[in-house]
């Protein structure tokens, strides 16, 4: 072809952007790095909050988002007082940017044995912070005994919200802790265990035995963002026997939980393994009325059965949990 072709005439513009004579954006001026940092800016609002998502720096995803404006003649994102807002162009490229992310993932996981000595994946986990406690430093222990370069993020999990950011990719894992197996996500048991009074050692109301009646008593404390199942299970417990119980306070960490119960008169229902790991500063007793098992779940999305990455990283917390089960 002559030397006026689209190609010929094809010319790089900022040092960034490619432009062909038409005006259109060229593909070579895109890059995954970009695109990876416009879709930690539209879940995240916030560019300090997406550089530490992606563990890159600030200036690093504001260079991204300058050469993203450049390449699509749109702000994308406009700055407040409390992060940036997505223009109406970033909400219409926002489930495009998901799909090509998706899809290059899985293009680079066909037909390769994923081998975690050798990869730099982000994989993210949400789970309490008593199972982060047991398992991340076996699991940071296994990934730095083989130079593995993967990153992995831990978050306090709000199980209410916990399927739809799986769905989403905005985590790789969930441990999820129910008395059934959960719905709309793969989920593997982990292991099970018993639910068990909790309360300060020394408590007056552990003296004797925990009755039905001083359980009731004495004000409660509860983990978690939102209900859960377990404080359905217990109300309606108590419910059929014409009673009911006083939520004092509602927290996000068991060891918040524990410094609480630790200097108050209060109580809480822990499973038992938790309640073991606090033995030295909480006393624990058999509940006064029977609960379904404690059972906790390593979830994830179905599309992530395509990830080699993903399905490394349940495999090895499934091990690593129940043998420390």
């Amino acid at each position: 072809m002559g030397p006026n072709t689209i190609e010929a005439r094809s010319e790089r513009i900022n040092s960034n952007v490619w432009i062909t004579d038409m005006n259109r954006p060229d593909i070579r001026g895109i890059d995954l790095a970009m695109l990876r940092s416009f879709d930690a800016l539209m879940r995240e609002r916030s560019v300090s909050r997406a550089a530490s998502r992606l563990f890159l720096s600030q200036p690093a995803v504001s260079a991204s988002l300058k050469r993203l404006r450049d390449i699509f003649d749109d702000p994308l994102f406009t700055r407040t007082a409390h992060g940036v807002v997505p223009t109406p162009r970033a909400l219409a490229l926002a489930p495009r940017v998901e799909a090509v992310l998706q899809d290059m993932q899985q293009l680079l996981n066909m037909d390769r044995t994923f081998d975690a000595a050798n990869s730099d994946r982000i994989l993210r986990i949400a789970g309490s912070d008593h199972i982060c406690r047991v398992l991340l430093p076996l699991l940071c222990q296994e990934l730095a005994a083989s130079g593995s370069r993967i990153q992995l993020a831990w978050e306090l999990a709000d199980y209410s919200q916990l399927p739809e950011r799986l769905r989403k990719g905005d985590i790789a894992l969930g441990l999820l802790p129910r008395m059934t197996p959960p719905v709309a996500v793969e989920s593997e048991l982990l292991y099970e265990d018993a639910y068990v009074a909790v309360a300060r050692r020394d408590h007056t109301s552990f003296a004797g035995g925990m009755s039905l009646e001083a359980f009731c008593a004495m004000p409660h404390v509860v983990l978690g963002q939102s209900r859960s199942i377990l404080d359905d299970s217990i109300d309606q417990a108590l419910a059929r026997r014409g009673l009911s119980r006083h939520v004092q306070a509602a927290v996000t960490t068991f060891s918040q939980m524990t410094d609480l119960l630790a200097s108050t008169d209060a109580i809480a229902v822990f499973p038992q393994r938790v309640a073991s790991r606090y033995a030295s500063v909480l006393d624990a007793l058999p509940l006064p009325f029977e609960l379904p098992s404690y059972r906790l779940y390593v979830c994830w999305d179905t599309r992530s059965n395509a990830d080699q990455a993903v399905l490394w990283l349940r495999d090895a917390l499934v091990r690593l949990g129940r043998a420390h089960a």
